[in-house]
């Protein structure tokens, strides 16, 4: 940091202008196990809201700025520092927006879809900020795309929803002339960090720890990385498939007759098809969490998320209820000894190596955090998430609810995985789902040799 930063920053220290905190939990875990550099592009979130009513741009910044005003993560950067980053929240700071209206050639979908990715590509500045960038299409004057993009590092999948909300509400007031700020968050992100700092002392992330040292013992990876260079940075391929709402309806209608829920039935159907696609009956996934019980935090966008191993012992002997059941009771164990995984890697030891995740190389989420649609008459916002295939796995299956559909969205490294292949997985998976609805006593041997 050059003498007119440094004599900046004390300044603003001095006058309360901004104040240092350290890293959460959560944040830690991508400066300190995470195999790509927490600036990485592929740390961004991204969102498309499609925006219906006569919007100004006027309106829209001053909107904005409340949101900018009630949601400190938009005022947040981060500094080097002599044990690591820390947080650099600003008290004030100025909202950022483009508005563009879009020329008749930039209409159609590719031509949309490219200035999509422009604005999701772009990596963040981690010191100077801000970690957000919003731009608004105008395709007519009633008819806009918002492109969002947030740095990892102050959000999650949650807190999209909490940014939908906010900046409706902000819209609505601030197009009826109300000048007066949002309410105060009833727990701020920094606030919740110290909370998570309180509980995990020395001893309870001892206690954790002994049960994964024990329920981790033992397993392998899932298959070798490539030979040479890594993909350690960059963006995972897309490819999405949908489940269809009658077998959507039966997956759902399965998991209540087995007294289990969406998650675990979903769980029980991908380690059995990992496990044909792989060889290996030993299945090892990472799930996210939203780590949001408490009232308090859930209007409070932040990354507050974390991330927990999923251990399956896949029985060809055994009925698909059977496994069911199973697994439900392991993934409700493992929920319970949850523990910040920075924390687990160091426990473990794991080594974190580029471009390969620690513990585990397979993400498995149902994406189940609120996604509201709001709307009034003459304005109404919708939300859609864009998986960003983030580089710190080399094979992940998201799940959205869709209606009574599901969308399953498939991240895959092209130096390991070809289309094809994922595409084949994806046959398999479905084909398991529908198996299981129709025959659930099915045992898994059986299962698996219907499996093409």
């Amino acid at each position: 940091m050059s003498q007119d930063n440094r004599a900046r920053l004390k300044q603003w220290l001095a006058s309360g202008e901004a104040r240092l905190q350290p890293l959460t939990f959560p944040q830690r875990e991508l400066w300190e196990a995470s195999p790509v550099p927490a600036a990485d592009a592929s740390n961004n979130i991204c969102a498309i809201i499609k925006m219906r009513g006569p919007l100004t741009q006027q309106i829209c910044e001053a909107a904005v700025q409340k949101v900018v005003d009630r949601q400190e993560v938009l005022r947040l950067s981060f500094l080097p520092g002599k044990d690591g980053p820390v947080q650099l929240i600003r008290k004030a700071a100025k909202s950022v927006m483009c508005f563009r209206e879009l020329a008749p050639s930039e209409q159609h979908p590719a031509a949309i879809e490219g200035l999509v990715q422009g604005v999701f590509s772009e990596p963040f500045d981690l010191v100077r900020g801000p970690l957000y960038r919003m731009e608004v299409f105008r395709r007519a004057p009633d008819d806009h795309v918002l492109v969002f993009a947030i740095h990892h590092a102050i959000a999650d999948g949650w807190t999209l929803g909490v940014f939908v909300q906010d900046l409706f509400t902000a819209y609505m007031e601030s197009a009826k002339g109300v000048q007066t700020a949002l309410p105060p968050v009833p727990l701020s992100y920094a606030d919740w960090g110290v909370s998570e700092r309180a509980f995990w002392q020395p001893a309870e992330l001892a206690r954790r720890a002994t049960y994964w040292k024990s329920h981790l013992a033992g397993t392998r990876r899932l298959w070798s990385p490539p030979a040479g260079p890594t993909l350690a940075t960059g963006k995972r391929e897309r490819w999405a498939m949908n489940v269809t709402a009658e077998l959507g309806c039966a997956v759902r209608e399965r998991a209540r007759r087995d007294g289990a829920t969406l998650f675990s039935t979903l769980l029980t159907a991908f380690q059995i098809t990992l496990s044909k696609w792989t060889g290996a009956d030993d299945i090892l996934v990472g799930t996210p969490v939203a780590n949001r019980n408490k009232q308090a935090v859930r209007e409070t966008m932040g990354y507050c998320s974390g991330i927990v191993p999923l251990r399956g012992q896949v029985d060809r002997a055994r009925s698909f209820s059977d496994s069911l059941r199973a697994v439900h009771e392991a993934t409700m164990e493992s929920f319970a000894n949850a523990m910040p995984f920075a924390e687990l890697v160091k426990a473990l030891g794991e080594p974190v190596v580029p471009g390969r995740n620690p513990i585990f190389e397979v993400r498995f989420a149902l994406q189940n955090h609120p996604v509201p649609d709001v709307a009034l008459p003459g304005l109404s916002l919708k939300l859609r998430m864009r998986s960003t295939g983030t580089a710190r796995f080399d094979l992940g299956c998201e799940i959205n609810e869709e209606g009574d559909g599901l969308e399953v969205a498939w991240l895959f490294r092209l130096d390991m995985f070809s289309l094809e292949e994922i595409q084949e997985l994806g046959r398999m998976y479905a084909a398991v789902l529908k198996g299981v609805c129709q025959s659930p006593e099915i045992l898994t041997s059986a299962l698996m040799s219907n499996l093409r």
